[in-house]
């Protein structure tokens, strides 16, 4: 009787150790993924975890028995198994990491050819099945004949050079920055940032906060976004004098951020700002949220000439959606989510929309605050600074004058400011 693998979920797997998931299940997702979608080279690369090394040989052995090749990026994270699918020209991905999930969880995150995504949607469900049903069990030779090869590579200078073409460095300011890796596999990326900055002088200087990656998590799950994770860069930022504070989660592909005061700045408001600076570079491009947080984002791109369209809740939707919308931004709920590399747009076109985020972060200075005002929780309205109270309920903002969440009138006066 097959076994049914509850750590598939909509859009990737999660699910806790040794109960539904163990280095058996990884090898039959290997084996699967690999199967289902006729895959003959795949990228592979693990989080901080203590387990995710064990899985992601597991997984590699399964794609390999295949007759798939494997090329292990080492430790890593999410984004830079998305970057490195697509660069090396590969026919999928995986990151094994449970994000920002208890300790005792892990999991993968999967993508196919140009790094699109695999959902629920888009052959999830396909792979779960074959995995349950095992069908290389009921061959005489359960092991292709011609093995995949495993090679070890590495994409870290690539991924860099990559990351540089988003900002003009002749534009900005000098900088200080806190960085708060939470422990996980983000380090390694702002230490080669930083020996890239250093070496063009871009003046920028990164103040770390649990830096080393560390699978005990000493100083809690890489999780900014719950209240108790946040006091370590807001005091940084605040001890640090600094322009503001980056926190990210285990795998660093979501990351949250604090203004200079080291107040957390939720991730509705960033949404916003970010599509009016999208927008302002390519009118009437589409923008896509999910249904969590509307009433912000629906204000703020009608207002500046854009299209919001709505997406199913999870990054995995939410970037089908953007390849099919050929959208320029796309926002999945609290997190501060920059998915403008999933809509299938040239180089050309994607330089002239992110050659606005060096305006955007920091080339003139950096405030989430009220422009009249300089307070968080108020707008601008005729010239006049209007303040909008909000109430803080379970840790979610909900207005006291429309009990909205989020307060279209609370968010719409965020903005960068800029002389």
């Amino acid at each position: 009787m097959e076994k049914k693998l509850t750590c598939f979920k909509a859009y990737d797997i999660r699910g806790e150790l040794e109960v539904e998931l163990d280095n058996d299940v990884a090898y039959r997702v290997g084996r699967a993924f690999a199967r289902s979608l006729g895959l003959k080279s795949v990228i592979v690369g693990g989080d901080a975890r203590e387990t995710s090394e064990g899985l992601k040989m597991a997984l590699a052995k399964g794609l390999q028995d295949e007759g798939c090749d494997v090329m292990d990026i080492g430790m890593v994270g999410t984004e830079e198994i998305y970057f490195a699918t697509s660069h090396l020209k590969v026919d999928g991905g995986v990151e094994v990491t449970a994000s920002h999930n208890p300790i005792n969880y892990n999991g993968m995150k999967l993508v196919r050819e140009q790094s699109k995504p695999v959902s629920g949607d888009t052959g999830l469900r396909d792979i779960q099945k074959m995995a349950e049903q095992q069908p290389w069990l009921k061959s005489a030779n359960n092991v292709r004949k011609t093995q995949g090869e495993y090679s070890q590579v590495s994409i870290l200078d690539a991924y860099i050079e990559h990351l540089l073409k988003y900002i003009n460095i002749e534009n900005i300011k000098p900088l200080k920055l806190v960085v708060n890796s939470g422990n996980g596999s983000a380090g390694h990326v702002i230490d080669a940032l930083e020996e890239k900055f250093k070496a063009l002088s871009v003046p920028i200087e990164f103040i770390k906060v649990h830096h080393q990656p560390d699978h005990t998590f000493p100083n809690g799950i890489p999780n900014p976004l719950l209240p108790e994770n946040r006091a370590d860069t807001s005091n940084m930022v605040k001890e640090h004098n600094a322009d503001m504070g980056i926190a990210w989660d285990g795998d660093f592909d979501r990351c949250f951020l604090f203004d200079e005061k080291g107040e957390f700045i939720e991730g509705y408001y960033i949404v916003g700002v970010l599509a009016e600076a999208f927008l302002s570079k390519q009118p009437g491009a589409k923008i896509i949220y999910d249904p969590r947080l509307t009433w912000n984002t629906e204000e703020i791109v009608n207002r500046t000439g854009g299209e919001p369209v709505m997406s199913k809740t999870g990054h995995a939707f939410i970037k089908e959606r953007m390849r099919k919308e050929n959208a320029v931004y796309g926002k999945c709920g609290h997190r501060c989510d920059l998915c403008i590399h999933y809509s299938d747009m040239d180089e050309e076109q994607r330089s002239k929309i992110t050659e606005n985020l060096t305006h955007v972060y920091d080339v003139n200075g950096w405030s989430m605050r009220c422009s009249g005002c300089g307070t968080p929780g108020c707008y601008v309205e005729d010239g006049e600074c209007v303040q909008v109270k909000c109430a803080y309920e379970k840790n979610y903002k909900t207005c006291v004058e429309c009990d909205r969440y989020p307060c279209s009138k609370a968010t719409v006066g965020y903005q960068i400011l800029v002389p």
